[in-house]
């Protein structure tokens, strides 16, 4: 990695130029994608809130207009917000949020300041490999294209995970003929867990090379796809992530928060709002990321459908004792009903992009006071919102969290109360 952020410094005009002072159009707001808009509804790429496009299409740019750090940024589609300086990105993000909300007719009571993860924290990312012309090429895909981005310098991963990138390049310059191939890097306790899929591996010098790659770069772990399912090549001691301090099995593929510290925000900030009770249901808990951490529960039960995720954290929960129980059920097709959610006095969820519709129509109509709910799709979640405040509830809180530096992608975290 080439350093940090440079250091945020407005420019005059879209060429660096001063440019007319008097006929601009003000930008007022940053769209969904991340284009700046005018209050006509003109979407100018690459502007934020403070900047003015002139008829002639050159843009002057305003205080918050920041320069991106990466050499990549005009062309990668890892990140889409690297001009604007942190103000406008919590701005973004809480926007994001509010007007999804307002779209279902909502009106969140208190909405809290934007949580943002700082440069180079990302810990788990899938990267895209391809040769081109004879040599490999590692990283991401460009904005709506196919074509990859050859990964020079990162800001927005972690270190030690951008530098496996060039090891992942070096290894791949070896091998003959073409592929294509997606690399998923996650930073466990133990170091790199790295999958691949995609790649061919042909006889004892393909398999010792992959072998080498692994010990010479001290992985975790290594796992390839052949096109049979992901299979284990190289594990020296079972695979870990500290969730909320205990130790939990690391399935290959799992979900984990994109950085520890949002993490810990989202963590912090669903104990602080699920209060303190008897009893707590965490409703797709995955490894059990927001169980772990219900330390004012004497009961928890963790939800999840997956079933290697599952077992991890049922596995790390009889660890514990038996505070925490697991259960394996797909909340989709076969949700918690009123009367097994009236059990418990706060429910946590934490659904896919797609929301829990069905679940969230059981949670409706249950007794249940208290309701967080974790959302990585402001506008799936809105939609859900909208059916929890027409079952009775009341939408008190909400902290948008933008762990996603750069990026148009926004999560948050919300409370519901009857």
């Amino acid at each position: 990695m080439s350093g940090g952020p440079k250091k945020d410094s407005p420019e005059k005009g879209s060429s660096g130029e001063e440019g007319p002072v008097n006929d601009g159009e003000p930008i007022v707001r940053i769209a969904a994608r991340g284009d700046g808009v005018t209050a006509s509804g003109k979407h100018v790429a690459g502007s934020v809130p403070g900047d003015s496009v002139h008829p002639d299409g050159s843009v002057t740019w305003g205080a918050h207009h920041a320069n991106p750090p990466c050499r990549h940024f005009d062309r990668c589609g890892g990140c889409e917000l690297q001009h604007a300086d942190d103000m406008m990105l919590a701005e973004f993000v809480r926007s994001r949020v509010v007007d999804a909300a307002r779209g279902q007719g909502l009106e969140p009571e208190h909405v809290h300041a934007a949580y943002l993860s700082p440069a180079a924290t990302r810990r788990r990312a899938t990267l895209h490999a391809a040769n081109a012309g004879g040599r490999p090429i590692v990283g991401f895909r460009q904005s709506g294209s196919h074509r990859i981005v050859d990964m020079r310098e990162c800001h927005t991963l972690h270190p030690r995970l951008f530098a496996v990138v060039g090891e992942v390049r070096n290894m791949l310059g070896r091998r003959k003929g073409r592929y294509a191939a997606d690399i998923g890097l996650t930073l466990t306790d133990q170091g790199i867990d790295c999958s691949i899929q995609g790649l061919t591996m042909e006889g004892l010098e393909e398999t010792e090379a992959m072998l080498d790659f692994a010990r010479d770069n001290r992985l975790a772990r290594l796992t390839i796809d052949l096109g049979y399912g992901p299979e284990t090549l190289w594990e020296p001691d079972p695979v870990t992530v500290t969730l909320s301090g205990v130790a939990v099995g690391f399935p290959s593929g799992s979900f984990l928060q994109a950085t520890q510290d949002a993490e810990t925000e989202l963590v912090r900030t669903v104990s602080e709002w699920a209060g303190e009770g008897g009893s707590a249901a965490d409703l797709f808990s995955g490894l059990g990321t927001f169980a772990f951490g219900l330390r004012d529960y004497s009961r928890v039960l963790a939800v999840e459908a997956a079933q290697a995720a599952h077992l991890a954290c049922r596995l790390a929960a009889a660890r514990q004792g038996d505070r925490i129980d697991a259960l394996h059920r797909d909340l989709f097709r076969n949700p918690l009903q009123p009367d097994e959610l009236g059990r418990f006095d706060t429910v946590i969820l934490d659904p896919p992009r797609a929301g829990a519709k069905e679940q969230i129509r059981q949670l409706a109509n249950s007794s249940v006071p208290r309701v967080v709910y974790v959302s990585c799709n402001p506008s799936s979640w809105a939609r859900d919102a909208a059916q929890l405040v027409a079952g009775g509830y009341r939408l008190q809180d909400v902290r948008p969290i933008g762990q996603f530096r750069w990026s148009t992608h926004v999560e948050l975290v919300s409370l519901f109360v009857r």
